[in-house]
C-alpha cells in the first residue's frame, strides 16, 4: 500500500424498481476494479429466499412478519462474511450491498419493524449508521422517467408505476439520518444518473474523478501505432478482456457477454443494448456469476468472432484511460489493433495536448464505425455484411 492506510468502504445501493442499481452496481465494480480496488458484491438477500418459491400472496401476516426477521438475519450473516473479507484483505476495497438492513424496514408496518428490533436486540443506530460508510438510493424510473420504466427484464418484478413510487419513497424513508445518505435522482439520462453515482462515491472516499464522470463529458478513442514498453507507462492495472456477442430477435439490439480478470480470477457481465427511447441509447449491464455465464454461452451469436483483448487502465497528467490491445484469435482487421479510451469534456487541441507523450497516437476515431467493438467482430467482411452498424 506504498506506506498509505488502507481503505474499506462498505455502501449500500438501494431504491424503489426499475432504479438502476443492477446497472450501477456493475459500473461501479468496473470503475472500482480499474483503479486497482478488490470489489466484493453482496446479493440481495431477498432475491435469493425468494427464488426457492416462497410467493407474499401465499403468506398469513404472522408468516410475512416470521420471513421479514430471518431475512433480516440471513442478510446480516451474509454481509458479515464479505466484511470480514474485506477486512483481512490486503488492498483497498470496496464492498456493495445490494440493499442493507433497513430496506427490511420498507415491507413490514413499523410496530412489527420494532417487535423484530427488540426480539433479536438490534437497534436503529447500529443497522442504520454504523454497519455502512455510505447509502446510495436510486430513485426509480416511476418517479420522474416513467416512460423508462420496466419489469420485463426482471423474473421477479411485477410491480406496477403506482406501486414503484410508493416502494421508493418507503426504501429512502427507511434510511433517512445516516450520515452519508446520498439520492441520485432522474433529473438527467441513464448514462450521467450512472455517473453521478459513481462520482458520490469516489467523492466520499476522497477519489478525485477527473472528466471521466463530468455531465458533458464525451468518450473519445483514439488509435495507437504500437505498444510501447512496459517501463514508460504510470502504474498501471492489466486486465484479460473477453467479449461474445449474443442472437438477439432484432437487429436494431445488441447483446453480449464479458468475461473480465486477472490472474485466473474473473468476472462476468451480460449487456443489452437496445433501441433508443426519446433519443437515449438504453445500455442494461447486469453482472453475473460463472454459471449464468456458461448457460448463456449457447445463445453465441456465430455471425461475430469473439474479441480477445489486454486492457490496460492507468492515469496520466490526472485523466484516466483505457488502453485495449487486441490479442489472437481475431478476425484479420484486429490483428496489431491498440485503441485508446478517455472520457474528457475538453475537445480538439485542448484534449490533444493531455495525450499520453509516451504513446504513438495515428489518429482520433471517436464515432468511427470502423471501430466499434460490434462491427470489429463481424466474422464476414465488411462488405458482404448486411449486419454492419453505422
Amino acid at each position: 500500500m506504498n506506506g498509505k492506510t488502507k481503505q474499506l468502504h462498505k455502501i449500500v445501493l438501494t431504491g424503489g424498481p426499475c432504479g438502476g442499481k443492477t446497472t450501477g452496481q456493475s459500473r461501479l465494480c468496473t470503475f472500482f476494479e480499474n483503479l486497482g480496488w478488490k470489489v466484493y458484491r453482496v446479493p440481495e438477500t431477498a432475491n435469493v429466499l425468494l427464488s426457492g418459491g416462497v410467493k407474499f400472496s401465499e403468506l398469513s401476516d404472522d408468516q410475512v412478519h416470521t420471513f421479514q426477521e430471518n431475512l433480516l438475519k440471513c442478510m446480516l450473516q451474509l454481509e458479515n462474511t464479505y466484511f470480514e473479507l474485506g477486512e483481512s484483505c490486503d488492498q483497498n476495497c470496496l464492498i456493495i450491498c445490494d440493499r442493507g438492513a433497513m430496506d427490511a424496514a420498507a415491507y413490514i408496518s413499523s410496530d412489527k419493524w420494532d417487535m423484530i428490533m427488540e426480539k433479536n436486540g438490534f437497534n436503529m443506530v447500529d443497522l442504520r449508521d454504523n454497519r455502512y460508510n455510505q447509502i446510495i438510493h436510486m430513485v426509480s424510473a416511476a418517479c420522474g422517467a416513467e416512460d423508462f420504466y420496466t419489469t420485463e427484464n426482471h423474473t421477479s418484478r411485477s410491480e406496477d408505476v403506482s406501486l414503484a413510487k410508493s416502494l421508493d419513497v418507503k426504501a429512502s424513508a427507511s434510511w433517512i439520518g445516516h450520515p452519508y445518505f446520498n439520492v441520485i435522482d432522474n433529473s438527467t439520462d441513464f448514462e450521467n444518473k450512472i455517473c453521478r453515482m459513481i462520482a458520490t462515491v469516489c467523492q466520499n472516499l476522497g477519489i478525485d474523478t477527473v472528466d471521466r464522470l463530468a455531465p458533458n463529458s464525451k468518450k473519445h478513442k483514439w488509435l495507437v501505432k504500437y505498444l510501447p514498453n512496459d517501463d514508460l507507462f504510470p502504474p498501471f492495472q492489466d486486465f484479460e478482456v473477453v467479449h461474445k456477442y449474443l442472437q438477439t430477435y432484432t437487429k436494431k439490439m445488441q447483446a453480449r457477454l464479458r468475461k473480465r480478470g486477472q490472474k485466473g480470477h474473473w468476472n462476468y457481465t451480460h449487456t443489452i443494448r437496445k433501441p433508443k427511447v426519446q433519443g437515449q441509447v438504453i445500455e442494461e449491464k447486469k453482472q453475473i456469476n460463472h454459471r449464468d455465464y456458461l448457460n448463456m454461452l449457447p445463445q453465441k451469436d456465430e455471425t461475430h468472432y469473439p474479441i480477445y483483448k489486454k486492457r490496460r487502465c492507468f492515469i496520466y497528467c490526472n485523466q484516466y484511460y483505457q488502453l485495449d490491445i487486441y490479442c489472437k484469435p481475431c478476425h484479420k482487421r484486429c490483428e496489431g489493433l491498440i485503441l485508446l479510451e478517455t472520457y474528457s469534456i475538453l475537445e480538439g487541441q485542448k484534449l490533444v495536448d493531455r495525450l499520453p507523450k509516451f504513446l504513438d497516437i495515428e489518429a482520433e476515431v471517436t464515432g468511427n464505425a470502423a471501430y466499434s467493438m460490434f462491427n470489429l467482430s463481424l466474422a464476414e467482411d465488411w462488405d458482404k455484411s448486411a449486419n454492419f452498424c453505422q
